[in-house]
């Protein structure tokens, strides 16, 4: 499933964001332990749907890091690099 265009709202004149932005309060703590690999791999899954705003409120625990990764392992994927020339770092 893609988002239809109606789904982005012009920000700035050079951004625009999705409406529905994924909230990343889950990965507080307060729902049980978090598998860091998996939670990476289900934003690239949201994002590959055409979810991709996230609210990183710091109090959301490790949310922040979870992004830090998925930003990492983003630019390797869109890189035009071979799967080898991207380090991406354990857990």
């Amino acid at each position: 499933m893609t988002l239809p265009p109606a789904s982005r709202f012009r920000f700035a004149a050079d951004l625009t964001i999705c409406r529905i932005l994924n909230g990343m309060w889950q990965v507080s703590g307060a729902h049980g332990a978090i598998d860091p690999v998996r939670a990476v791999d289900e934003m690239f899954a949201y994002h590959d749907a055409g979810f991709t705003t996230w609210d990183l409120a710091d109090h959301y625990g490790p949310a922040e890091d979870f992004i830090g990764d998925f930003r990492r392992r983003f630019a390797c994927r869109k890189s035009r690099l071979s799967p080898n020339g991207c380090r991406i770092p354990a857990g």
